[in-house]
């Protein structure tokens, strides 16, 4: 008994050849037109409505797309393919959509003069190649030979369709520089651009135009204790990724105590502990702690004597990128190899200082003046 004539076990209908290949390309073809008429200097806006009755205006590829619910397996692709884009490149999410239509459009009619599929696959993989190697060679040009001009220019470009296009000029300027002052050159002598080394942090309250640029690395957070100092300078930055808090006992562990006393000594013990581990940051020369997790408020007074300053609850990537940007190394326990407990002040990072400043309605606290000017940060 052939295959193709056996039922399927799920009760459903299978479909293949000429007529669901062309379905799929019309599907695909009909997510394009949507988009095609927002492309350009010319392009129209779309007035997207959603079910409860919000309106969206936009003529961003990926917005549309996003809001427009497809259901259809093939047309899914381009929606996915579009977000993709505007993940890695921030543009040109439209354009992809169309480009990619355009290829399955005529892949089809390539099938229906009888060429298999997996022959017009290998061609457009090798004119991608040829395509690539074309723009390498005759097209790209070096972004050190165009100068800051013409960068400020292709950021204009990217900005004019969106919100903020009508302060392109200063917006322009902002991201070049910033840009530029995450430069490096790798191991193997290669310019590199780490994007992720900028962080943007968006501030409430004034205008777009009071936006500014900061050599360091800013956090949307504030000191743990309002009697530490708002300024430490030069900082030595420790990265912590673990709590600072009354040690408790592991779940499952049974202490018998048979004196009442015992468990004043037991409760006294917990507390000490924490204590040694603050007492050994602060010896290294620790005077600005970070911590992704808690600092119990009883700590918090060893920090305020010794006029440290302590930020508890970081959001990990944030400590990835000051650890990275001061030279500290993340530590994620004090125990040793055998088995104590000890802090070495080569795990410190430096900074020129450390402040909490008041940008609009919130509290921020600012690294200044980083050991390597990998990481940068924009205020919006």
């Amino acid at each position: 008994m052939a295959i193709s004539s056996q039922t399927l076990d799920i009760l459903g209908e299978r479909q293949a050849g000429q007529d669901v290949r062309t379905q799929n390309v019309m599907a695909c073809q009909a997510v394009a037109n949507i988009v095609k008429s927002s492309l350009g200097p010319v392009g129209l806006d779309k007035m997207l409505v959603d079910d409860i009755g919000d309106v969206t205006i936009t003529n961003d590829g990926a917005t549309i797309l996003k809001m427009l619910e497809v259901e259809h397996p093939a047309a899914k692709v381009l929606v996915e393919l579009a977000e993709l884009q505007d993940r890695e490149v921030g543009d040109g999410t439209t354009s992809v959509v169309i480009v990619a239509a355009e290829l399955l459009k005529r892949a089809n009619d390539l099938v229906r003069n009888k060429i298999h599929p997996t022959s017009i696959i290998s061609g457009y993989r090798l004119a991608m190649r040829e395509a690539c190697k074309y723009v390498n060679e005759k097209l790209a040009v070096k972004v050190e030979k165009l100068g800051k001009d013409s960068l400020v220019n292709c950021a204009k470009t990217s900005m004019s369709s969106k919100l903020i296009g009508g302060d392109s000029d200063f917006f322009a300027n902002l991201v070049v520089e910033a840009v530029q002052a995450v430069k490096m050159t790798n191991q193997r002598g290669e310019v590199k651009y780490p994007i992720k080394g900028i962080n943007i942090l968006k501030a409430h309250g004034k205008s777009a135009r009071d936006s500014y640029f900061l050599n360091g690395y800013a956090l949307n957070a504030f000191r743990a204790a309002q009697g530490m100092p708002l300024r430490v300078a030069p900082a030595k930055i420790a990265c912590l990724d673990f709590n600072l808090q009354k040690t408790k006992m592991q779940l499952g562990v049974q202490v018998l105590v048979t004196d009442p006393r015992e468990l004043e000594k037991i409760r006294q013990r917990e507390a000490d502990m924490t204590k040694e581990r603050i007492e050994k940051l602060l010896k290294a020369g620790a005077n600005v702690i970070l911590t992704t997790k808690g600092i119990d408020d009883m700590a918090l007074k060893y920090f305020v004597e010794a006029g440290a300053i302590a930020v508890r609850r970081v959001r990990k990537e944030d400590m990835r990128h000051i650890a990275k940007a001061t030279g500290a190394t993340m530590v994620s326990t004090f125990a040793d190899m055998e088995g104590e407990e000890t802090f070495d002040s080569s795990l410190l990072g430096s900074a020129d200082e450390v402040v909490e400043e008041r940008v609009a309605d919130d509290d921020v606290i600012m690294i200044k003046g980083t050991k390597t000017t990998s990481a940068v940060c924009g205020l919006i």
